[in-house]
């Protein structure tokens, strides 16, 4: 006889799992706890199978049937219900993998990054050093115990800069999770400072005055093509991160104001950088041969691309520059400490112009036209001071 609501309501738990009976395979289990279960059996392929259609009364006696009907149909047309049901499962269970979780965040961010290089090396990271051991794992159920092993991992082989590196990655790909619903809670915070500190790095710059002014005579004579010259003179002028110099994009550049107006991709903000009469020149001498990229610096094989990110360093070294003297981002703490040591600049005026975070006395963060006429006349000051530094007397050779 079918059940009904009456039956299904009044039935009570016993000492042991009970079975109430509908029709066409379908019954109520009911166990000694008084959970109460939906099931469905049937036979497929020569054996008796059962597959779960849900709890009572979250799921009430019209909608259990109507499961098992379309399960039924499912049979009929030679189709395994509970085969489909674990294939669903284990599709949901890639879905939801770290490994997937991961690839989809970098795809979705790696495009707004400024360098390919380290769209690859973050991916590679990842591959050699997580994957393998956390990547099939759900991402709503990796602890900071398993997260933490990984990184211990990496450590003990003395990459601690690389642990470093790749738990800030895990930590990005956790709290996308969260954010796209596929996990609550991001395990990489609760394991801030379980690693071993890394040493501070410094990239090479050189301060002193006469040597420097060799390193920028260097560059202003590059025999190079005229892209790389152009960025090895833009590099001291304007002392932005290589990365942001090789991707700078003539629609951000409005030479008649003397400003270039782009995105920090490490901050994600807006920066303004105000263009001195040099950097304009420059500028203005390059456009002609370059504007018919979207790059102010194109690649030599590609217009579509950006020029490689060690073709100012390889120039660099052509130059006779020593890797322990200066870099591509050396130019930057050149300034840091020039412009407050030699020219007397206001320390939040640099920082604001090296686009690091500065905040007000409130603790509010300045807005990217911060200071700006301050900024436009500081920088006009610190191209004055390298075209002087450049007129220094070279170093003159110690007789042997």
């Amino acid at each position: 006889m079918p059940l009904s609501d009456v039956v299904i309501r009044k039935a009570q738990a016993a000492e042991k799992t009970i079975r109430l009976h509908d029709e066409k395979g379908l019954y109520m289990e009911i166990s000694p706890s008084g959970g109460k279960w939906w099931r469905f059996k049937y036979r497929f392929d020569g054996k008796d199978k059962r597959i779960s259609l849900g709890t009572y009364p979250e799921v009430g006696l019209k909608e259990a049937r109507e499961k098992r009907d379309k399960a039924r149909e499912k049979v009929r047309n030679g189709i395994d219900p509970s085969a489909v049901r674990k294939a669903a499962k284990a599709a949901k269970a890639e879905e939801d993998s770290f490994e997937t979780v991961a690839r989809e965040w970098h795809t979705k961010h790696g495009s707004a990054w400024a360098s390919e290089k380290y769209r690859e090396v973050t991916l590679r990271r990842l591959e050699l050093n997580v994957f393998p051991w956390l990547g099939k794992r759900p991402v709503a159920d990796i602890t900071a115990k398993e997260l933490l092993e990984v990184l211990k991992r990496v450590e003990d082989r003395g990459a601690i800069d690389t642990a470093h590196r790749i738990h800030t990655i895990c930590g990005q790909v956790l709290r996308y999770a969260v954010s796209t619903g596929r996990a609550k809670h991001d395990p990489s915070r609760d394991i801030s400072g379980a690693l071993t500190p890394r040493q501070p790095t410094h990239f090479a710059a050189t301060t002193e005055p006469k040597r420097l002014a060799e390193i920028l005579r260097a560059l202003d004579g590059y025999p190079g093509t005229l892209v790389v010259q152009s960025a090895m003179k833009l590099a001291p002028l304007l002392f932005v991160r290589p990365g942001e110099l090789r991707h700078a994009e003539w629609k951000d550049i409005d030479l008649e104001k003397g400003e270039w107006r782009f995105l920090v991709t490490k901050t994600q903000t807006q920066h303004v950088v105000p263009l001195c009469m040099q950097a304009v020149a420059i500028l203005k001498t390059l456009q002609p041969l370059t504007n018919k990229s979207a790059y102010v610096f194109p690649c030599a094989r590609s217009i579509k691309r950006p020029m490689s990110d060690v073709a100012v360093l390889a120039a660099m070294r052509r130059s006779d520059i020593g890797k322990d003297e200066m870099t591509g981002h050396g130019f930057r703490a050149v300034a840091r400490t020039i412009l407050d040591e030699e020219l007397g600049f206001r320390p939040d005026f640099i920082e604001h112009q090296l686009a690091h975070a500065v905040k007000d006395p409130n603790g509010r963060a300045y807005n990217r036209t911060a200071h700006l006429e301050e900024r436009r006349k500081m920088m006009q000051a610190w191209a004055d001071y390298l075209d002087k530094l450049k007129q220094l007397k070279p170093v003159q050779p110690r007789d042997e």
